[in-house]
């Protein structure tokens, strides 16, 4: 079993309102775990929450109640940062610094040697494609660019646990393959924990294994992506040949929900048997199955789904707020 690396427990944040004395609540007692090698993305509407636990993580502001602990040390212990590398969003890199420049500052910083700064720098560009550009000023960097630069920048010291904002924003689609494989390939190979913040939850769906959805700064829902997207009473089952009316009605007569659609059924049941008591229906009727699966939503759905639960003709939050 791997150890939890990144642990939030019953954590709030409360701040004054600029305008008279009223209290805001940015974090209302939320709870989620990272476990090593483990890619676990943080989704939420702006005003969420999402940024203030990452900035209670790395002790740029401290909790109202509740605890976050990295690497078994309270997020506020400066040990407990010694292995984090952290991207931000709308990071800047000084225009006039080049990318071995920029990556030998911030090596130094996390008490990398020479060697192994050069080594870590020429590696991960070339993993990133920017490795042409490395005496190049930043400057000339497209967005995209920056973006890469900024990872190898997060990735430079072999992080232990990489708190990642909007880490693919203004890359192409190969980039952001290219970026899921090295968070997964640093995942594997050193165990690290990734916490991925994303508005673009095709990009998370793709590459976190579990999510937590904030939601007026509380955890509305979380678990894989298997477990939150798939309808766990709802299939579509193919048959081999046309079903008659009957058999549906049979089905029906059953319980179940039918829904004929472009050749296939989808089934709402009550259960598993429910399921299997259809299919022995089919197979007695002389018909056969060419497929059976659950139905699944995209992370989308479910997001879209939870966010309107609070309130429908809810407007989206005021950017520059508490997130």
């Amino acid at each position: 079993m791997s150890q939890t690396v990144i642990e939030v427990s019953g954590l709030k944040k409360q701040y004054r309102s600029s305008v008279g004395r009223s209290l805001i609540t940015a974090l209302d007692g939320i709870d989620f775990a990272v476990r090593e090698g483990e890619l676990f993305g943080l989704l939420g509407p702006n005003g969420a929450g999402k940024t203030t636990a990452v900035k209670i993580l790395l002790d740029l502001t401290r909790p109202t109640a509740g605890e976050a602990r990295i690497s078994g040390l309270p997020a506020g212990n400066p040990e407990s940062r010694r292995r984090v590398g952290y991207l931000p969003e709308g990071h800047k890199i000084p225009g006039y610094l080049t990318a071995r420049q920029a990556l030998g500052i911030f090596g130094k910083m996390s008490g990398l040697d020479d060697v192994t700064i050069k080594r870590r720098s020429l590696e991960l560009l070339e993993k990133l494609r920017i490795a042409q550009w490395i005496d190049v000023r930043v400057k000339k960097y497209s967005k995209g660019m920056t973006q890469r630069l900024g990872l190898a920048i997060a990735l430079l010291h072999s992080p232990h646990v990489l708190l990642l904002d909007e880490p693919t924003d203004g890359v192409d689609p190969v980039g952001r393959r290219e970026i899921r494989d090295i968070l997964r390939a640093e995942a594997a190979a050193n165990g690290t924990a990734v916490l991925l913040n994303s508005h673009l939850l095709s990009e998370i769906e793709l590459t976190c294994d579990r999510v937590a959805v904030l939601r007026s700064g509380k955890v509305a829902a979380a678990g894989s992506i298997e477990e939150l997207t798939r309808h766990a009473t709802q299939y579509k089952l193919v048959p081999a040949a046309p079903v008659d009316d009957s058999l549906v009605a049979a089905f029906r007569e059953s319980g179940a929900g039918v829904e004929r659609v472009n050749g296939h059924m989808l089934l709402t049941v009550d259960d598993v048997p429910h399921l299997n008591a259809l299919v022995d229906k089919l197979r007695a009727s002389g018909g056969l199955l060419a497929e059976l699966s659950p139905v699944r939503s995209t992370l989308e759905d479910v997001f879209v789904d939870l966010v309107r639960a609070v309130d429908p003709g809810a407007q989206p939050a005021v950017e520059g707020g508490p997130r």
